[in-house]
């Protein structure tokens, strides 16, 4: 089965991996030569579909099925309209994309069916995060401790162009659940947890059985179905939440293939969300049942003497990166590491049967990095407020 990547950064390096562990064939499709995703994949296209939409329509039409990893609406809309005209599955829902990428929209979503979120500024006090509705991952994203530090971070979201979102500084574990939708029944799959580097960027997955309480995983599990259905999702979304001392508030959802989450399910359960998207979407079911196993998926990067964890903004900056399997202690490696290089980064997954295994492999892998590169410290830092 050939699949159709359109965009090669972190979502579509992400696409890449599911498909090499559910046995499709990748082509990933990017206007940028330099695309990371590129040297990853099985076939490599430099396209703009855009400006060569005749092209296009020509490399959709050898596919089984196309699935964005952008998020460019431009470029959504114009898949979603030219995909199906090619006789070819889109593995994306355009409607319910513009509902989650506006942080108000997808708000009053979850007001509607009552889904725990953060109390609203000024109800809840300081300290607070502001946020601009409309934007990505940590962009434009700040937390703020008082009235001064408030208005600055408003300044930075007009200069976005954006609408800004003033809600409670949550405090907790910060976790992440995927739900795959047939436009009328939705499906949630398995928590994760997120780790995040002091500039509030993922630089961790954990995949383990009990990321959360069993109670508390029902309830994350029925929020996501119904946030799914809510939304008439009919491809993947993933729902992003606070686990705080008074139970679960959810952040955000987003209705695109997410980076990261997915290829720490698959190593820990091997549960291959991309296999069982391509299954909704042809009317079929995997039948899958998700192992009980313990996964971690972390980033690095090496500058100079030094390494150091980092988050997924840092690692997308990777240079025609290759996948390695038992790599310096490590099950599977993406890098751009090559010898004598000054500057390189990694994105390393471990899987074992207990966390315990995870952690070891970890370990093992930074001894053989500081060995083998002669580096002087490693620093690992997390946000100020947690």
């Amino acid at each position: 089965m050939l699949i159709g990547i359109v965009g090669g950064i972190l979502q579509g390096m992400e696409a890449v991996y599911l498909c090499r562990h559910a046995g499709y064939t990748s082509m990933v499709i990017d206007k940028r030569k330099d695309a990371p995703a590129l040297s990853l994949a099985d076939r490599a296209e430099v396209c703009d579909i855009l400006a060569e939409e005749g092209r296009a329509r020509s490399l959709f039409s050898e596919c089984d099925a196309v699935i964005p990893a952008v998020e460019n609406l431009e470029v959504l809309e114009f898949l979603s309209r030219v995909v199906p005209e090619c006789g070819t599955h889109l593995l994306f829902d355009i409607k319910s994309y513009k509902t989650s990428c506006s942080k108000e929209k997808s708000n009053e979503l979850m007001a509607r069916i009552g889904t725990p979120i953060p109390r609203p500024w000024p109800e809840c006090g300081f300290p607070i995060i502001v946020k601009p509705s409309c934007q990505s991952g940590s962009i434009g994203v700040s937390a703020v401790n008082n009235e001064e530090e408030r208005q600055r971070a408003l300044r930075v979201i007009e200069k976005l162009g954006d609408t800004p979102i003033q809600q409670e500084f949550v405090s907790g574990k910060s976790v992440s659940i995927e739900v795959i939708g047939n436009g009328k029944t939705a499906k949630a799959y398995v928590t994760t947890e997120v780790v995040l580097d002091s500039n509030y960027d993922c630089k961790q997955i954990i995949c383990e059985p009990r990321v959360l309480p069993e109670a508390d995983e029902e309830q994350f599990i029925r929020i996501g179905k119904e946030l799914g259905e809510g939304l008439g999702l009919n491809a993947l979304m993933d729902v992003e939440a606070i686990f705080t001392k008074k139970g679960l508030r959810v952040l955000e959802i987003d209705a695109r293939i997410p980076s990261q989450t997915p290829a720490c399910i698959c190593a820990a359960t091997g549960i291959n969300l991309l296999e069982e998207l391509v299954c909704s979407k042809m009317g079929k079911e995997t039948g899958k049942v998700p192992k009980k196993g313990y996964a971690s998926y972390e980033h690095f990067i090496v500058r100079g003497s030094t390494l150091s964890t980092c988050g997924e903004k840092e690692f997308s900056h990777v240079q025609n990166p290759m996948y390695l399997e038992d790599f310096m202690g490590a099950d599977e490696v993406i890098t751009d590491y090559r010898n004598g290089a000054y500057e390189c980064r990694f994105t390393v997954i471990n899987r074992g049967d207990s966390y315990q295994d995870v952690v070891h492999k970890k370990k093992q892998f930074i001894t053989n990095i500081m060995e083998n590169l002669e580096l002087e410290e490693f620093i690992d830092k997390s946000p100020d407020m947690i």
